[in-house]
């Protein structure tokens, strides 16, 4: 999983060398390599379906990024804005990756509720976390309206000390709140499924419910170091949300308040990249 996350990229860059340009598909090689070997060696066939799930994540990565997903005629609805030409390729690419990687787990014989494609059981008991607040199972609603509200909370004010934006630069972003939401929404939903269902769905049954949750937290955190906010701090941030949102998906064994949590850090974060206060990766 570390050799598969960016951190071979984050080691380059930060002791100032540029990744090899045949890092992505040296990694498709060593998958499609140990895809072939679990097919005939029973002690990797376990692993079959997580080698899967890299190769069809690096591969459609690769092959998307060669494919431009600007739709003009959106983008000029929504405002037309820089914000609006960044986000709108990005998050369309992004869905079209999500959709690779479910479709390539379909085929392997995942169903949709394996895959997390389902709201879940909104009202399951949450296992109890004291640190929290939480000491008895409570059902998901309290624990989750509850967090749901303090993690954007906690994202907004990091990136507002982040960025120190006046009043007349905040009211920058107010045209284009429909993107926002829309993109919010639809990043919500890409990160949810192609870094944390669908590797959970093929984890979990070969290494355990917390081995694959807490392996796909660390992946999620990685995943944003080059994100609000930049670096470590950003990966132990967003480890933690990783944590809680794989929590979200383990207990209720479906997608929505997972996706719900998600969806409203971005429109928090998304607000101040609208407003041009901030910058992914510092």
């Amino acid at each position: 999983m570390l050799s598969a996350s960016i951190l071979p990229e984050i080691l380059f860059y930060e002791t100032g060398h540029t990744p090899p340009p045949w890092l992505t598909w040296g990694r498709v090689g060593v998958f499609a390599v140990l895809f072939a070997v679990s097919l005939a060696w029973p002690k990797l066939r376990p692993l079959r379906d997580f080698l899967v799930f890299w190769l069809a994540l690096f591969t459609t990565t690769e092959l998307v990024a060669r494919v431009d997903f600007s739709v003009p005629f959106l983008q000029n609805s929504l405002g037309g804005s820089s914000f609006v030409h960044g986000l709108q390729p990005q998050q369309f690419g992004k869905l079209a990756v999500t959709a690779c990687v479910l479709l390539a787990l379909a085929l392997f014989g995942y169903s949709r509720k394996q895959l997390y494609l389902t709201p879940g059981k909104l009202d399951a008991p949450i296992t109890p976390v004291k640190w929290m607040g939480f000491p008895k199972p409570d059902p998901w609603p309290r624990f989750g309206l509850q967090y749901g509200f303090y993690i954007p909370l906690g994202m907004a004010l990091v990136a507002y000390l982040i960025g120190r934006p006046s009043a007349v630069n905040l009211a920058k972003a107010l045209p284009a709140l429909p993107a926002i939401l829309i993109f919010a929404a639809l990043n919500a939903f890409n990160e949810e499924m192609s870094l944390r269902a669908t590797m959970l769905a093929a984890l979990e049954s070969p290494v355990g419910k917390y081995q694959a949750w807490y392996m796909s937290a660390l992946y999620f955190g990685i995943a944003h170091f080059y994100g609000v906010p930049y670096g470590w701090v950003g990966i132990a941030l967003a480890t933690f949300n990783g944590w809680l949102l794989g929590k979200a998906m383990l207990e209720t064994r479906g997608m929505l308040w997972a996706w719900w949590m998600h969806f409203l850090q971005d429109v928090a974060i998304f607000v101040f990249l609208a407003a041009g206060v901030i910058t992914p990766g510092g």
